[in-house]
């Protein structure tokens, strides 16, 4: 039945398991097939054309598993690559600024929105851009922060080098006067306590990972396209560079998410990669 295909997301790397944990958690029914293009991240100071022929090559591969939508959980990707490809599919695509983007709207109090992402994702300017559709009169701050998708890559998210990296990339920011702070990359959630100690409490922190799980969950009750079956589904985590370091930063941030529900794990050959393991 076309309710019991699967969701398919897609990220330049691990970022977008915090869009799969959030999934998981509102729709546990719900079948998942990820795909992390770990061999290749970080997408952000790449050219847009490079990115959209990367997507473009991850989006064939799921087509495979007949998915009945496509989650382009990386902003990067959303910004340059978003309207490519809900133009060759058939299913449902969102990607995860604009919903970041509705969310901000609806809790800043002064109208002084600050934004982080990766270099591709700031210089597309897709985050101010939605945000002043919504509300012509908001004011944002946008700061690029290249240092934090290799730090969570790494699966280094409490360290004193990584304190020291979030204090010196939003050094900037801290002199504004913004509210709320987007962390426009589904990365940066890896990073929240840490971000949240070096912003203060003034500043409410704003998932777009959190946001898109919300969006995807009111497209598939509004479309009449939730699983309607009470079986526990079979998720598919699919990785294209090292799979060890993949499988284990999966397993701790998912961690009860997946105890209880059967996981395969894949390392398949994606557009020009050689197959790894």
């Amino acid at each position: 039945m076309y309710v019991q295909r699967p969701i398919a997301i897609l990220d330049s790397g691990v970022g977008g398991l915090t869009v799969v944990k959030e999934v998981m958690r509102q729709l546990p029914l719900e079948r998942i097939i990820y795909f992390g293009d770990t061999a290749r991240t970080p997408y952000g100071p790449r050219p847009a054309a490079e990115v959209q022929q990367f997507t473009r090559e991850i989006v064939d591969y799921l087509i495979q598993f007949n998915p009945k939508m496509i989650v382009i959980a990386c902003n990067t990707a959303t910004a340059v690559a978003l309207d490519l490809i809900r133009d060759c599919c058939e299913v449902p695509v969102i990607g995860v600024i604009y919903p970041g983007a509705r969310a901000a709207i609806g809790l800043t109090q002064s109208g002084q929105v600050g934004v982080i992402g990766t270099e591709g994702t700031i210089q597309s300017g897709a985050y101010e851009q939605a945000l002043k559709r919504l509300n012509p009169h908001i004011h944002v701050l946008s700061q690029a922060c290249p240092a934090f998708v290799p730090l969570v890559e790494q699966g280094n998210f409490r360290s004193s080098e990584t304190l020291a990296a979030v204090e010196q990339s939003l050094r900037t920011l801290k002199q504004g006067q913004i509210d709320s702070l987007i962390l426009g990359c589904t990365h940066y959630p890896f990073l929240t306590e840490t971000i949240a100690e070096v912003m203060g409490p003034d500043v409410r922190l704003i998932s777009s990972a959190d946001e898109t799980a919300r969006e995807i969950s009111t497209i598939l009750q509004t479309q009449g396209m939730l699983a309607s079956q009470n079986i526990v589904p079979i998720h598919q985590f699919c990785c294209s560079g090292e799979a060890q370091m993949f499988k284990t930063i999966a397993q701790q941030w998912l961690n009860e998410e997946i105890v209880q529900t059967p996981v395969v794990w894949h390392v398949p050959k994606i557009g020009t990669l050689p197959k790894i393991g």
